[in-house]
């Protein structure tokens, strides 16, 4: 599992930059609804994977990492939404949109090798 490191650098990192937002658009834009919103499944991503590091069983595993992956593609929806709504300019928007890009690939290469190695295990 040696993407394991990999994510978690990902995701804390993402957690910052999503942290650093939810400060421009409450303090700059006054926009707090959304904020929230991207605030909570932002960081979430991040603490789930960190919960998966001790995950009783490989299921237990993936299941956490399913769990991070629902709360990134969430987080993209939040994303999409402030972009259309004008509230981050394209250019921002591009760069943390290619991080949660990474970040839902990675984590869904790491559930399927995951599930791959249970299969050729049985």
């Amino acid at each position: 599992m040696a993407k394991e490191n990999v994510i978690s650098t990902l995701t804390r990192n993402f957690a910052l930059r999503i942290i650093r937002l939810y400060r421009y658009l409450t303090e700059e834009k006054k926009e707090h609804v959304i904020a929230k919103q991207i605030y909570r499944s932002g960081t979430s991503i991040g603490a789930n994977v960190a919960e998966s590091l001790y995950a009783q069983s490989k299921a237990d595993y993936v299941h956490k990492l399913r769990i991070a992956l629902q709360e990134a593609s969430e987080t993209e929806y939040w994303l999409d939404l402030l972009k259309d709504s004008n509230l981050i300019e394209d250019k921002a928007y591009e760069s943390i949109e290619k991080d949660i890009k990474t970040i839902i690939g990675t984590l869904i290469n790491i559930i399927n090798k995951v599930r791959v190695e249970e299969t050729s295990q049985q």
